[in-house]
């Protein structure tokens, strides 16, 4: 069933009754091809592109709850290629071009809204960095604008301008950063993968990796034995549980990661708006609610909720940059589990097992990612070589040091705990 705007209006006017479920509900196989644990985002879009790119079709998503249950229906929905570092940079902008794609790709509406990010500075140093970020940018092909104080005053004049503590000298505009429908994304995926034969698993939680001689052979769930030559392992803050099933031991440390909306309002931001001095980053949804988040819960943990004082730390945030703010309702908050590697890039790689593909420590960058890691991973998958735009997220670079791209000092800095 393909979707479009006379299906809208027909389905409309007679109730809504010719809709079709947008995918199956199968039962396991005995066996496939390959395996994905983990129907998030990440998950989904490595299962969609092994069936697009690769023609692999016998390939099963193994979710132990439902599909887009975890990090990628509880975000902030930031969409962006502003980074800086050869090895991310590439990759991000590989992944904004099929963000940019992605709507007529998948028949889907994911509401990818392009309305431009800007990051603030509020320092000659800030300045310069932000300056030398712009031009790494654009010499990757992106887009970069550096915006004085009256700039971003005329894109941003609610803000709190001469905050004694934090003035804001200026900004960098990436015009094509935005939003997108976080949900919508996992469910464009799911229907896409199961279009082209993919098995959606739901309510199947993998408590076992079979490995024999060094190769991969199959997985254990909670519905019975599944044999398989390939197993994806993309299951985000649950990563070191998984791992740890077929023997591993990753450079990875679980926190929680804050997010808030408030109340519906009338419009009033129209972009996506980031604190230099506070980390806090805000815009508004689709249906009016301010959504926002800030740093961390700096302590590691599995439970999907946060705590108070980092809720008043970004609140504090919030109020330092645009006192209007303080007048809004917070509906609600929720928590992710986000992997966190020790120098805040992610992992795409093989592992010393045979057969048996990683891909994790996406920290709290992982939604902006969705198109591009799903693309390099099946590529992974399917050939055993490297995706170029990705070639950079290899595992041994904790063991080596060699490789390293701490591109924001965000890591989980094991050496601190």
């Amino acid at each position: 069933m393909r979707y479009s705007g006379f299906r809208v209006i027909k389905e409309g006017l007679f109730g809504q009754k010719g809709w079709t479920p947008a995918w199956r509900n199968p039962e396991p196989k005995p066996s496939y091809d390959a395996i994905i644990i983990g129907g998030g985002g990440h998950g989904l879009a490595t299962a969609f592109y092994l069936a697009k790119n690769h023609g692999l079709t016998n390939v099963a998503v193994l979710e132990k709850g439902y599909l887009g249950g975890g990090n990628v229906g509880r975000n902030t929905t930031i969409v962006r290629a502003n980074y800086f570092l050869p090895g991310n940079s590439e990759f991000y902008s590989h992944s904004l071009k099929l963000w940019e794609g992605m709507e007529q790709e998948l028949n889907y509406n994911v509401m990818h809204s392009q309305r431009g990010l800007i990051n603030l500075f509020h320092s000659d140093g800030q300045r310069d960095a932000f300056v030398r970020r712009g031009n790494s940018m654009v010499n990757q092909g992106d887009d970069a604008v550096l915006l004085d104080r009256d700039g971003v005053q005329s894109h941003l004049p609610y803000l709190d301008f001469d905050n004694v503590r934090f003035p804001v000298y200026g900004g960098l505009l990436h015009p094509r950063g935005g939003t997108a429908r976080h949900d919508a994304v996992a469910w464009g995926y799911a229907r896409g993968a199961d279009a082209r034969g993919v098995d959606l698993i739901q309510n199947c939680e993998v408590t076992g990796i079979d490995i024999e001689n060094g190769k991969v052979t199959g997985v254990q769930t909670t519905r019975g034995a599944i044999k398989a030559g390939k197993v994806g392992m993309v299951v985000a803050g649950r990563s070191g549980q998984v791992a740890a099933m077929a023997g591993m031991r990753l450079p990875v440390e679980s926190h929680i990661l804050q997010a808030f909306v408030t109340e519906g309002l009338k419009p009033v931001i129209d972009h996506v708006v980031s604190f230099g001095m506070g980390h806090f980053y805000i815009s508004q949804s689709d249906k009016g609610g301010l959504v926002f988040g800030g740093d961390l819960d700096f302590y590691a943990s599995y439970a999907a909720r946060g705590n108070l004082p980092m809720k008043e730390h970004v609140m504090d945030a919030a109020m330092t940059l645009m006192p209007m703010i303080g007048k809004a309702k917070v509906l609600r908050s929720w928590g992710g589990i986000m992997d966190m590697t020790p120098d805040g890039s992610p992992i795409i790689d093989k592992t010393p097992t045979e057969g048996l593909f990683l891909n994790c420590g996406w920290c709290y960058g992982g939604f902006k990612a969705v198109p591009g890691s799903g693309y390099s991973f099946a590529h992974l998958m399917a050939t055993g070589e490297h995706h170029a735009p990705a070639a950079r997220f290899r595992l041994d670079r904790f063991a080596t040091g060699r490789g390293l791209m701490d591109e924001e000092g965000t890591g989980a800095q094991h050496n601190l705990h």
